[in-house]
This record gives structure tokens, sequence and C-alpha cells, in this order.
């Protein structure tokens, strides 16, 4: 498929989709007339891409646990490095942080609302019909 399609069928930009293969998180062929040619497969990368993206990891990050992941919900990893392992606990220990972070900022947003309600004026109340 050309990169117009696998833009629309994941939702990702046609520039965003050049960086990655920039990166080498995705790859294509090229046509006799230079046009990328994506695999069907590409779909379901560039989704676990930008999941991980969308999680924190970096592109670097990324592509190096890409050769782990098969079709969406698979992870292949036979025989597992202790960098790889070492790699894995820190990315998840980063995302525990994000996490955390995340919750206070919506606990503070959350009471900040609670007091900028309380502040607002009421609503004038519907005339009677």
């Amino acid at each position: 498929m050309r990169i117009g399609e696998l833009s629309e069928r994941t939702g990702v930009s046609r520039r965003m989709l050049r960086y990655y293969e920039e990166q080498e998180l995705i790859a294509s062929r090229r046509c006799a007339n230079g046009y990328r040619d994506y695999p069907e497969p590409c779909v379901d990368r560039v989704q676990q891409v930008r999941g991980l993206l969308d999680a924190g990891l970096s592109t670097q990050t990324i592509r190096r646990i890409l050769p782990c992941l098969g079709p969406p919900g698979r992870i292949d990893i036979p025989n597992p490095t202790p960098e790889t392992i070492a790699l894995l606990e820190l990315e998840c220990a980063r995302m525990s942080e994000r996490i955390d972070r995340l919750a206070r900022n919506r606990a503070a947003m959350t009471a900040y609302l609670a007091e900028v309600r309380k502040a607002a004026p009421a609503e004038p109340a519907e005339p009677a019909a």
C-alpha cells in the first residue's frame, strides 16, 4: 500500500510515517517510480509504534524492542539478554513514575475544578412554562 493509504488506516501523518521509516521503525520498498510501498503488516506495526511512543518510549528504545514484537498481543523474546531485561525494567519504572505524576496532577486539577465551580456564579433558573 502507498503511504497515503497507510496514513489513512493508522491515523498517522505521512510526515510521521516517513520519520518512522527514517528511524528504522517501519520499512517499505521502493517502486520503480520511487513511491514507497508498505506491506500489510505495517498497519499493525505503526499502531504498535504509536502506542509505545504514547507510553513515553524513545524511538531508539522502540527500535531495540521491535524485533521482540510479533502481531499485536504477542511478544517473542526467545533468548533475552540482560541488557534487554534491564532496558524493559527501566522503561517500566519510568512509566510508573509518569503514571504517579499524572495521578497527582489529576487529583490537583480535580480539587482546583471543585473550587472553581464553588466560586462560579449560579446559573439562572429556567423560566417556568
